[in-house]
């Protein structure tokens, strides 16, 4: 009985990070909140391990340090890259009610109405513009489905082509930055956010652009499935010259006047540049509700906003005005400006973006905090360790074990959700990747390393990577069938008329161009990290 008990203690202390894994995987397929089966599984083996002496019970002061700090000790709780998190959020969410996509869809359907699928190329454009102001995923999907799917198919559009278009054009926000996944990536392998920032912008415009090839080729072999806009379906009222004489005359002296004030070094205290972006928001804003209806107009109303946002938060990151952490915030009033220009702005609207704030921002981190308690029981229990082991007794190559990481993380994204995957995998095979990443120098064009500062900085090029690559594999898990959120949010607010059968039957294409896409990133690491190295010089 003794030699069974010492068999069964030393299979427990050198497989017990196995079973912490799948008892997490179990509770979660059970349907669970993700906080509470992470923070349970936890729990439960931290106490297991304390009885059968593998652990201390200081351990789960360890996890305490992490979350929160203390003896000196940073925790996550106050990392300054996580206060992102709330202000991203508050700017998805005044964005939705500020009327800025209503008007944008509007002007681009009048631009891009001799095109071949017109509308659907519309919401490809809006998604790909309104990503770069929010990564709301679940925000973005009702409300370009509310704004788009009705008037596509009251013209006739093919319902699965049309569920398909929104669907993946309102998740390009969870790659193009400002993202969420991105900010919460950055802190668990503990990376610039700003080098992600800049690094996920290619990668996100060559999904945007085969969504664009896809759509522009079905539509001209198979025009049936989006019938051309009638020619009398919109209709603009003249321009005013003398409003284009305006906003042209306010443009070039904002421009002229900033040019002038930088180089002569007058009032160095100002930021020229921003002062004249600041000028030409205010008059194109002005002139555009003075336009009304025109194409001018539309132009003004419709462009200005979003690009205005997008220049706040990315723009600042670019010029170094402000650290990503800053420019959420910077972003977060941009939204509050938008929405007092469009006259939404009221207390109602206020109470209920700073409700769904808090309420999004509470769950994000509940999920962080069960995250770090489950990463850190688990490294001390060697969790780690045997992963590194099970892999080197597969004898796997370098680019095989990354084939089947992202293998892994597309299967993974039919069943759970994208933070439930980044939270989990991402500080279990980061360190796996970071120590083949000498095998990886030849195809990021970096010479192998000979000295520990090249090592680290090659490295930090191949995590880098690696965090894009996985980005870039997480959009098709909104997607996926039976569990892609995406399709839910879209479910829930679209027309009876509009089936199940038709929302999945519209996402494969699209599934497949996001693998497509995945293929070129990782063909072509320097989608990833060409940019980063343009804009920070490294």
């Amino acid at each position: 009985m003794m030699e069974m008990w010492e068999l069964i203690y030393d299979h427990l202390y050198e497989f017990i990070g196995a079973y912490m894994f799948l008892a997490l995987a179990f509770m979660l397929f059970t349907g669970l909140p993700v906080a509470i089966a992470l923070g349970g599984v936890s729990m439960v083996f931290g106490v297991l391990a304390i009885e059968l002496g593998f652990l201390d019970f200081a351990v789960f002061y360890q996890v305490i340090q992490r979350v929160w700090g203390g003896d000196g000790a940073s925790g996550a709780i106050q990392n300054p890259i996580l206060v992102a998190i709330p202000c991203f959020v508050f700017m998805g969410t005044m964005l939705e009610k500020s009327k800025v996509a209503e008007d944008l869809l509007h002007i681009l359907q009048v631009m891009l109405r001799r095109v071949p699928g017109a509308l659907a190329l519309s919401v490809t454009v809006m998604g790909t513009i309104m990503a770069a102001t929010t990564g709301i995923i679940g925000a973005s999907v009702v409300m370009m489905t509310l704004l788009a799917l009705p008037a596509m198919l009251t013209r006739g559009y093919n319902p699965a082509l049309a569920t398909g278009t929104i669907a993946a054009s309102a998740t390009l926000g969870i790659l193009i930055p400002p993202s969420i996944m991105l900010v919460l990536m950055a802190n668990l392998l503990a990376v610039s956010v700003g080098n992600l920032f800049i690094g996920a912008i290619f990668p996100g415009l060559v999904l945007a652009g085969l969504y664009f090839l896809y759509i522009v080729t079905t539509c001209t072999i198979k025009p049936h499935l989006a019938p051309p806009l009638p020619d009398g379906m919109i209709k603009l009222n003249p321009t005013r010259v003398s409003n284009v004489i305006k906003f042209l005359g306010v443009a070039a002296l904002a421009i002229v006047v900033a040019i002038v004030g930088d180089s002569s070094g007058v009032a160095e205290w100002v930021n020229w540049g921003l002062s004249a972006f600041l000028v030409i928001f205010l008059a194109s804003m002005i002139i555009g509700r003075a336009e009304g209806n025109t194409l001018l107009g539309g132009i003004l109303k419709g462009f200005v906003p979003p690009i205005f946002l997008i220049v706040m938060v990315l723009g600042s990151i670019f010029a170094g005005w402000a650290t990503p952490t800053e420019a959420a915030g910077v972003g977060a009033f941009g939204s509050l400006v938008l929405a007092w220009f469009n006259r939404t702005l009221n207390r109602e609207v206020l109470t209920s973006v700073i409700h769904r704030t808090a309420l999004t921002t509470a769950m994000i981190f509940f999920i962080f905090v069960g995250a770090t308690a489950f990463s850190t029981i688990f490294r001390n229990v060697y969790g780690e360790d045997l992963i590194i082991e099970f892999i080197e007794w597969l004898e796997l190559s370098p680019w095989a074990l990354l084939f089947m990481l992202m293998f892994s993380i597309f299967l993974l994204g039919f069943f759970f959700d994208f933070l439930e995957i980044t939270l989990i995998i991402l500080p279990v095979f980061a360190p796996v990747i970071r120590t083949l990443a000498p095998a990886f120098a030849p195809h990021l064009g970096l010479e192998p390393p000979t000295n520990m500062a090249q090592t680290r900085h090659l490295e930090e090029q191949v995590i880098y990577w690696f965090a894009i690559l996985a980005a870039t594999n997480l959009q098709t898990s909104f997607l996926t069938p039976p569990f892609g959120f995406a399709l839910f949010y879209m479910k829930g607010v679209a027309p009876s008329a509009v089936k199940m059968q038709d929302i999945y039957k519209g996402i494969i294409p699209f599934v497949l161009l996001q693998v497509i896409g995945l293929s070129a990133v990782v063909m072509f690491p320097e989608l990833a990290l060409w940019l980063p190295s343009q804009v920070f010089g490294r």
